[in-house]
């Protein structure tokens, strides 16, 4: 059964109002869309939060911006969503790029399919490091735009493209 519903949650340093542009594409794409305010600071005090606000019903993928997505991805081994959608997953901190290893070392413990959309110039994820990354998913799909950084609102209308053909696919 594809995903019909997606729980979207912002950035670190974002909120949800900046992603009403994913959820208006997202809903024009046939998707009930659900943006969650997550609490500032570490993804261990905003994953309660995340996890509270999911319905585990069939058909639920998760997901988010940076920060949004990578609590996504920390809370999938355990409610087991339909998928995982992460734009601009903070692989590390700029500059220091040993952080990938345990930033990621939770995936191999995600069951479902995970999307992934980065720009190839994204200080949190450099290119190369992402890729190899992505071998410890087991049904993953990474999708990179090139020219762009952290922000992929350049080609926000294709990346949701992206996010409605992969949700139709893989789940």
């Amino acid at each position: 059964m594809a995903a019909t519903r997606i729980i979207l949650a912002p950035g670190a340093s974002g909120s949800i109002d900046g992603l009403r542009r994913h959820e208006k594409g997202l809903e024009q794409r046939g998707f009930d869309v659900t943006l969650l305010e997550l609490p500032k600071g570490t993804a261990e005090r905003a994953m309660p939060v995340y996890r509270a606000a999911i319905d585990t019903s069939a058909g639920t993928a998760i997901g988010g911006q940076s920060f949004g997505g990578r609590v996504a991805t920390l809370i999938a081994p355990d409610i087991k969503p339909a998928a995982v959608v992460c734009f601009s997953y903070p692989l590390h901190a700029p500059g220091r790029h040993d952080a990938w290893d345990a930033r990621t070392a939770h995936w191999p413990e995600i069951e479902c399919p995970v999307l992934l959309l980065s720009g190839e110039s994204d200080p949190f994820a450099r290119l190369d490091l992402l890729r190899g990354a992505v071998e410890r998913l087991r049904r993953a799909r990474l999708v990179t735009y090139r020219g762009l950084g952290h922000s992929l609102g350049q080609v926000l209308d294709q990346a949701l493209d992206e996010v409605a053909a992969f949700l139709a696919a893989e789940t």
